[in-house]
């Protein structure tokens, strides 16, 4: 069992919070020398002065709110798949005859997310011998990884 800082055992009479837990709250509108006395922070008139005073965000008034006078365009695809491009001569930096997959390319530092997939594209020359696991590959980068030697396999688990 627990005791309290007097001594004395912890029971459902005599809990209390944790030191500096709790804040007193504010007390507004308690005289001049609380510093929130008379409009108890709220300023002169007005809207906020008032007991129901706040408003939601981009209310104007009843003026036409700014983000419905912006013009709108364009269209945003949810069904987007964001890839890691790998170009071929950034596979030079494995060793010769090694496996590339998803976890190789982010230990050497060329993927921007782990959790997007990964597509292989064609620029540069491979002078390397691999095995490569990725996502997707362009016909150019798949041609010259066989040219090279090595094999690409497609996990094929984007649609």
């Amino acid at each position: 069992m627990s005791t309290t800082e007097k001594g004395e055992l912890k029971s459902l009479g005599n809990l209390s919070p944790a030191p500096g837990s709790h804040r007193t709250r504010k007390r507004l509108g308690r005289g001049i020398g609380s510093g929130l006395g008379k409009t108890a922070g709220k300023g002169h008139k007005g809207q906020r002065a008032r007991k129901s005073g706040n408003v939601r965000p981009g209310f104007e008034g009843g003026q036409m709110k700014l983000y419905m006078r912006l013009p709108k365009r364009g269209f945003t695809n949810s069904l987007r798949v964001e890839y890691n491009v790998v170009n071929l001569e950034a596979l030079n930096v494995f060793a010769d005859g090694s496996q590339v997959d998803v976890k190789a390319l982010d230990d050497a530092g060329l993927l921007r997310r782990v959790q997007w997939p990964v597509k292989l594209l064609g620029r540069g020359q491979l002078s390397k011998k691999l095995v490569v696991l990725v996502d997707r590959a362009s016909a150019s980068a798949q041609a010259a990884v066989e040219k090279a030697g090595g094999t690409l396999k497609l996990t094929g688990q984007v649609l």
